[in-house]
């Protein structure tokens, strides 16, 4: 049997990091990344074959848990008929369907393999629509890796971003404005500003790449107001919430506190895919129209509604529909977060946390923060202690103190009850 360390020294050599994706090194935590071998229900087996309760769920996708046997039976039955075959089909139009009735800000909707596709498509079908060529978006919100959102903010209220990556052209990155999340004061002096060249404002409702930061309901609702009043697109990027955190998305929780509240344009992924790679975006009809081949907005995949991954997204959404789901995932979810409140309260560590539907995380501070620089100031060090605590014993939590955690529909009262007494010890060595 192959072990983790050596896995990882080969992988060093063939794949830049020795990952395919930069969190999965376990830079931020130190240590060697496990290998997963297999997965079923709540639980990853890694290559020596060593089990974990998992809180990863591929990053969110798995809320019904690993391997559930109705959606390997649709995945099979759809493979069998074919993997792809860059043509439409039926099921398309059924996944785009189910979509819709649950998410109604959108009567149209594009399907796309990722959620950096379906982000960087969002954004070129505001500014087609618009025909603006400004986006601002809020530090600590991650919109995937195209080019124009890989920007943070700079000095300032309302600074146009520097680029965060190598290889992004300052060109690209003076576009984008990025502003501190939930400050209404920056917002409205961006908009007084530079309202009228503003193509759109692209927010997760609730930021799952800064652990779980919530958009205030103020915040939203003057979000809402601003691009009503100077003509922006709202884009919600709802990537990582949408399907996750209640059927409707976030949108449908802040449609309950913010009267006649929907965005524009949705960005979807993660959950509407069960797991395989697929994404979409979506808007009102007058917006969707402006897409080839209808308008002049050009976007295109060769797989863009591969016939598996459909098959798989479409059980998926059926299966979490089902009424009740989402209210036993929410209690299950809060559960496990009343007994880490618990057991960090016990240990005399400051500790706070939030969760919605399937959706969690939780900071080393005496109190949620707000934004991108108060998430800054949890402890990172006793993070990293507190990451291989768990994972000695057994749990599976995010290796970067800035990723939120997914509780699923497989995992048991007895998961969670292991990763309380879990986090009991861990919180202890700290």
């Amino acid at each position: 049997m192959s072990s983790n360390v050596h896995l990882f020294e080969r992988a060093q050599q063939v794949i830049p990091g020795g990952v395919n994706s930069p969190v999965r090194a376990f830079r931020a935590v130190g240590g060697t990344p496990r290998f997963i071998a297999r997965a079923q229900g709540a639980y990853m087996w890694d290559a020596e074959g060593r089990r974990y309760i998992d809180y990863i769920g591929s990053w969110g996708p798995m809320i019904l848990g690993h391997g559930h046997p109705k959606v390997l039976e649709a995945v099979a039955k759809a493979a069998q008929d074919g993997l792809s075959f860059g043509a439409p089909t039926e099921r398309e139009i059924e996944l785009a369907e189910a979509i819709l009735k649950q998410v109604p800000s959108m009567d149209m909707v594009r399907l796309v393999s990722s959620g950096t596709e379906a982000g960087m498509s969002a954004l070129r079908l505001a500014r087609g629509y618009t025909g603006r060529n400004t986006i601002l978006k809020f530090e600590g919100c991650y919109h995937g890796h195209a080019d124009a959102l890989l920007v943070k903010a700079g000095s300032g209220l309302a600074t146009f971003g520097h680029p965060t990556s190598a290889g992004v052209p300052a060109e690209v990155a003076q576009h984008t404005m990025v502003l501190p999340y939930n400050d209404i004061e920056a917002l409205e002096l961006a908009f007084k500003q530079h309202g009228a060249s503003l193509a759109c404002v692209m927010i997760e409702p609730i930021a799952g790449n800064m652990n779980f930061v919530r958009a205030s309901v103020p915040f939203m609702k003057r979000c809402r107001e601003l691009c009503d009043q100077h003509g922006a697109l709202l884009v919600f990027d709802e990537v990582m919430t949408g399907f996750r955190v209640a059927l409707g998305g976030a949108q449908s929780v802040y449609a309950k506190l913010i009267p006649g509240f929907k965005p524009d344009i949705t960005v979807l992924g993660k959950v509407i895919g069960g797991g395989m790679p697929l994404a979409a975006f979506g808007a009102r009809r007058d917006i969707m129209h402006k897409l080839a081949p209808l308008g002049p907005v050009y976007q295109a995949g060769t797989l863009s509604g591969n016939p598996v991954a459909t098959a798989c997204g479409l059980t998926t959404l059926e299966l979490i529909s089902q009424p009740g789901f989402f209210d036993q995932l929410a209690q299950r979810t809060q559960r496990l977060m009343h007994g880490l409140d618990a057991a960090a309260v016990q240990a005399g560590v400051a500790f706070s946390s939030d969760s919605q539907g399937g959706m969690m995380g939780f900071f080393l501070l005496p109190q949620l923060p707000q934004n991108y620089t108060q998430v800054m100031t949890s402890n990172s060090a006793h993070f990293n202690t507190l990451f291989h605590a768990l994972l000695d014993q057994g749990v599976y939590i995010a290796p970067a103190l800035y990723e939120a955690g997914f509780v699923s529909a497989a995992h048991t009262d007895a998961d969670i009850d292991a990763t309380i007494e879990a986090a009991k010890k861990a919180f202890a060595s700290l």
